[in-house]
């Protein structure tokens, strides 16, 4: 069966050696000193190690069950969830007031990595709360947070966000879910909502829904849509759980992976709901909510990508396949280790290059989150808002393929399900789809985000590659960083002029290379991470750093990056600059 360790060693480096978090002037950072969230991170990996990863094959194998339409959960995560509940993690980067912890971001996001990676369809379940929770926090009335928030909060009760029907999906203004308007400010909500995750379960004594859905009389489209709060069972003003609302479970779907989790079919049968934030402005409000998850789930390919690596390395080092073409390596054994051969080799490092690059970037993002919401800084919340489909969309993609090569390096055993390996490539395909599907995402980056603010968040990326380039240009250590990033900043360079070229006369030019584009920004990105992550090692191994073999590592790791996966931003510019015609030549009668 696999197994899970939280990469603490590294969560450290990132937060401390590189983003120097104790050191930044956000507010509540001073509180992040390295023993603080060593305690922090130590904790939530022997959680995650111990307790919630044996349950992840268990949630697999046993999936949910909906019985006299009540669903129960796998064996053991009832129990599971009263601990996590216990220590507190479900909160810990929520507001005091409502019973959180109020740390930053950064350090939820840390956690929330172990989270993710040792049982994620687990960690789905208090994911969502914390994502209906912000939509709450942001947009709802006083009442509404004081009734809602605390119990959301500690997971007592849980919450979902619903949004897909059967008919549509990325289309929201073809939904059907109607609102009727009460005499007494309520409404009654209608309809079927599809693919709810997490949408039913025994782990929790209520579950406040989020659902968007039409007002009649009010615009066509999307212009339409509303959001409102629809508990399963009601609540008084003291509190007290009543009666059960018009919304039942009309089925459990079957997926290809995150079995634990309970996506289902919900029906609503003129059930209680409240409106949340303004009449027809449903989609601002959602996208509270979305834009959290969808960093969220640009974590669990990263997460996924990691857990998968940890077991596809133990598996090189210990399976005997073969001899070293260098010489035997394994002399008393039949045969030498997997991880002897260069193309065993090649797989770890892209999944070790890509997972550590991943986390850089994912961490960095967090700060800005944490800059935008804790002092009110715009260039950060516009900066993050043009990477947030970067981080989902490209994250997701990289991670589902960092899964499948580490099945890969099992053979014949990778496809066997004894072995597990399967399970980590089964859970992370649904990333690349959930919260906006990454071809969604890509038009999102190329159509809205990269003109925003007249391209002034594009503008302080380019900025900030740049800086880096000239402030280091001149050091031995990083000529191997600082050259193939510069190329690669001016691939993406390039492409950003093409579509302001070539897509203002024909569109179809730009969107046909939009996720190409999403792939070379991804690139970029993480190869500033590593230039960054370099310099920190280099400073470390200069101060007399103890552990040098792990800041050596880390520069060697780096280099490979680097030299082998940045080169791929030349490929995605040449596809990019190729143009649409290619793409959009045959009619749809002749595919």
């Amino acid at each position: 069966m696999p197994t899970y360790t939280a990469p603490v060693k590294d969560l450290q480096f990132v937060l401390h050696d590189m983003l120097n978090v104790s050191s930044s002037d956000i507010p509540g950072y001073n509180e992040l000193e390295a023993d603080f969230t060593s305690a922090v991170l130590e904790e939530a990996g022997k959680l995650t190690g111990e307790v919630l990863s044996p349950l992840n094959v268990v949630g697999d194998h046993e999936g949910c069950r909906l019985e006299n339409g009540v669903v129960y959960t796998p064996t053991g995560f009832k129990d599971a969830f009263e601990q996590v509940k216990e220590g507190g993690w479900t909160g810990l980067d929520m507001p005091e007031e409502y019973g959180g912890q109020n740390m930053p971001v950064v350090l939820g996001t840390a956690v929330g990595e172990m989270f993710s990676a040792s049982n994620q369809a687990f960690t789905m379940y208090q994911g969502l709360t914390h994502g209906a929770a912000a939509a709450i926090l942001a947009h709802g009335t006083d009442e509404q947070k004081n009734k809602w928030l605390p119990k959301m909060v500690s997971c007592e009760w849980t919450g979902t966000m619903n949004l897909t029907e059967p008919h549509c999906g990325t289309d929201l203004g073809l939904m059907r879910t109607k609102a009727e308007p009460q005499d007494n400010g309520t409404y009654k909500i209608s309809g079927q909502k599809i693919f709810i995750s997490a949408g039913d379960h025994d782990m929790a004594d209520n579950i406040v829904h989020l659902v968007l859905a039409k007002v009649p009389g009010g615009p066509e489209g999307i212009k339409g849509v509303s959001l409102f709060i629809v508990p399963k069972f009601l609540v008084d003003d003291e509190g007290n759980i009543g009666a059960r609302n018009g919304v039942t479970v009309g089925s459990i779907e079957e997926k290809m992976g995150i079995h634990g989790n309970s996506t289902c079919v919900l029906n609503y049968d003129d059930a209680e709901g409240y409106l949340i934030g303004d009449l027809n402005k449903g989609m601002r409000a959602m996208f509270t909510m979305m834009n959290e998850a969808r960093l969220g789930v640009g974590m669990q390919g990263l997460a996924q990508a990691e857990v998968a690596y940890q077991n596809a390395l133990a598996y090189a080092k210990d399976r005997l396949q073969g001899r070293a073409v260098t010489g035997v390596e394994n002399p008393d054994g039949l045969a030498d280790p997997l991880i002897v051969h260069p193309d065993i080799r090649r797989s770890l490092m892209d999944q070790k290059s890509f997972v550590e690059g991943a986390r850089a970037f994912i961490l960095w993002g967090a700060t800005m989150l944490d800059e935008s919401h804790r002092k009110g800084d715009k260039d950060a919340d516009g900066l993050i808002s043009l990477l947030t489909p970067v981080i989902k969309g490209f994250l997701t993609d990289e991670g589902y393929d960092m899964t499948v090569k580490a099945q890969q390096v099992y053979g014949g055993h990778g496809y066997i399900e004894e072995w597990g390996m399967s399970q980590f490539t089964r859970d992370a395909r649904i990333a690349m789809i959930y919260e906006g599907a990454n071809g969604v995402q890509a038009l999102d980056l190329v159509g809205r985000k990269l003109a925003a603010d007249g391209g002034k968040h594009v503008m302080a990326f380019f900025e900030l590659v740049k800086t880096f380039c000239k402030e280091n240009g001149e050091d031995e250590v990083l000529k191997d960083f600082v050259g193939p990033l510069k190329q690669a900043s001016k691939d993406l360079q390039a492409a950003g002029m093409y579509f302001m070229q070539a897509g203002m006369k024909n569109p179809n030019d730009a969107l046909s290379g939009s996720n190409d584009f999403m792939h070379l920004f991804g690139h970029v990105c993480l190869g500033l991470m590593w230039a960054q992550m370099a310099k920190a090692a280099n400073a470390a191994l200069a101060s007399g750093a103890e552990d040098k073999d792990f800041y050596k590592t880390k520069l060697t790791t780096g280099r490979y990056y680097m030299a082998r996966r940045l080169p791929a931003t030349g490929l995605h510019l040449a596809r990019i600059q190729s143009g649409g015609d290619t793409v959009m030549a045959l009619a749809a009668d002749q595919f």
